[in-house]
């Protein structure tokens, strides 16, 4: 059976939830620049048009090749358009992907090899926003991520270091069964932060736009007479250039971001996490 990630886990962290800064601790913050955006590849942003409106995600190949991989190979092959939402937990995640649409279903080609973990170094496009005990926090393009500190690589012999997606809101996970790799074409959109997930399942892309609408989806575990669906699943670069929406992201080397950083850990403090950060997108 093919499973999203394990519902009953113990607790519900409270990761990322947000709380109200102290009076006067947030000023207005200006909106970004021409200069502050990035425009994400074509081939790695993914247009769902829904039943509830349109949400898109962008993939990122770095942390996980061949989930990204087979996530474009099946989106170019259709076996996504008209799949439900079959399994949705409310404060958890939306799943579908399942070629079946009852979550015991997948597509003839092979599973996939666990990626919960990947490797960095310091060309990799990793914005750190936090350094607790350790560790590097922060993001790799749009997608929250945890890392050992930069300093380790000096102790390994490929000079990078490990690093894992972390499960913020909008997060795309592939759902696997029991067996770590036996991922094949199910993936699930996180509603709430869910860190109990990390290095558990493949985290490899994230919502830019249309967080409201995966919130909006109906819940059941599993739904019943389920009618939350993805209509049509596409990459932005195979839709013809007359419908193609324009996509951009603030780009997280850039100055509106860092002050974005510094605002949030001053209005957040101790309970700062890189959940926090909302990452302006456009779709238009």
């Amino acid at each position: 059976m093919m499973r999203a990630p394990i519902a009953a886990l113990a607790v519900l962290l409270a990761f990322g939830a947000a709380q109200a800064a102290p009076k006067g601790a947030a000023p207005k913050v200006a909106a970004p620049k021409a200069s502050d955006w990035r425009t994400p590849a074509a081939d790695t942003v993914v247009v769902i048009d829904t039943t509830r409106g349109r949400i898109v995600l962008e993939l990122i190949p770095e942390v996980a090749p061949a989930h990204v991989a087979r996530f474009q190979e099946l989106t170019r092959e259709g076996v996504y358009d008209g799949r439900t939402f079959f399994r949705v937990i409310d404060r958890f995640m939306a799943q579908t992907g399942d070629p079946d649409d009852t979550g015991e279903g997948s597509t003839k080609k092979p599973n996939l090899k666990a990626e919960f973990t990947f490797r960095r170094d310091a060309k990799t496009p990793f914005a750190v926003v936090a350094a607790p005990a350790g560790t590097e926090v922060g993001l790799l393009r749009s997608l929250p991520v945890v890392s050992q500190a930069a300093t380790w690589s000096d102790a390994t012999p490929d000079k990078k270091v490990s690093a894992w997606g972390t499960y913020c809101p909008g997060v795309v996970g592939e759902a696997r069964d029991e067996a770590p790799d036996s991922a094949n074409s199910q993936f699930f959109l996180m509603r709430q932060p869910y860190p109990s997930l990390d290095k558990r399942y493949t985290a490899f892309g994230r919502v830019l736009s249309g967080l409201e609408v995966v919130l909006a989806i109906k819940t059941g575990e599993p739904v019943a007479k389920p009618q939350d669906a993805m209509l049509k699943v596409r990459l932005l670069s195979d839709i013809p250039v007359a419908e193609r929406p324009t996509v951009r992201v603030v780009d997280t080397a850039s100055a509106w971001f860092k002050g974005e950083v510094a605002r949030k850990r001053a209005s957040r403090g101790a309970d700062f996490s890189v959940c926090d950060i909302d990452l302006p997108a456009e779709v238009k």
